[in-house]
C-alpha cells in the first residue's frame, strides 16, 4: 500500500503534522503542550472531522519509543477506512 504524507499541510485554519488527503486521514503528534489544550484540540478534531478527515494523535513519547505500534495504528486506520 502506498502513502502519500503532506507533511505541515495546511487544512482551513489550521496546518497538521501530517495529511494523506486521499486517504482522508490526518496525524497529529501532540507534545506536552497538549494537556493544557484539549477543548482546542476537540474543536479542530471535530472541524477536520466535518471535512472527511479521520485524525490520529500520538505523543511524541510513543513515536519514538513504540514505533511499531503506532505503525500499526496507522495501517489498522487505513485498512478500516
Amino acid at each position: 500500500m502506498e502513502l502519500a504524507l503532506d507533511v505541515s499541510m495546511p487544512l482551513g485554519p489550521y496546518v497538521v503534522d501530517f495529511c494523506a488527503p486521499r486517504c482522508g486521514l490526518v496525524i497529529e503528534l501532540d507534545g506536552s503542550q497538549h494537556l493544557n489544550q484539549e477543548e482546542y484540540d476537540l474543536n479542530r478534531t471535530s472541524y477536520l472531522a466535518k471535512r472527511g478527515y479521520r485524525v490520529l494523535r500520538f505523543w511524541n513519547h510513543d513515536v519514538m519509543n513504540n514505533v511499531e505500534a503506532v505503525g500499526m495504528t496507522i495501517l489498522n486506520a487505513l485498512e478500516n477506512r
